[in-house]
């Protein structure tokens, strides 16, 4: 039963990695191409370290503690390294694409 688990959760961080992949291969621009590689980051690496938490778990009998904290780490740091990058990008005038759609930004 476990083994099931942790084959799925390990199939669905493979997907979300690959699809990352193609979709920073496939965006117009910086701003479209920060998206896909942060959840694939986000989803996919914590899939898989939940696959790796589920397997130990069973296996040594105790809860594992490090793949858990890895977890909450990317959770947390994904999001905001990849807001940060945008908006430095923004303050250095990289330019979006000629499909986006741009009103106009703050000042920061």
């Amino acid at each position: 039963m476990t083994d099931g688990i942790v084959a799925v959760l390990v199939l669905i961080g493979s997907a979300f990695a690959f699809l990352g992949a193609l979709g920073l291969v496939r965006m117009p621009d910086f701003y479209t191409r920060m998206h896909p590689p942060t959840k694939a980051t986000t989803l996919g690496t914590i899939s898989i370290l939940l696959a790796s938490a589920v397997h130990f778990t069973v296996k040594e009998g105790r809860l594992s503690l490090q793949e858990l904290l890895v977890t909450a780490f990317l959770f947390l740091t994904a999001p905001i390294g990849a807001h940060l990058l945008s908006k430095a990008a923004i303050k250095l005038g990289v330019p979006f694409a000629a499909s986006t759609q741009v009103e106009r930004l703050p000042d920061t």
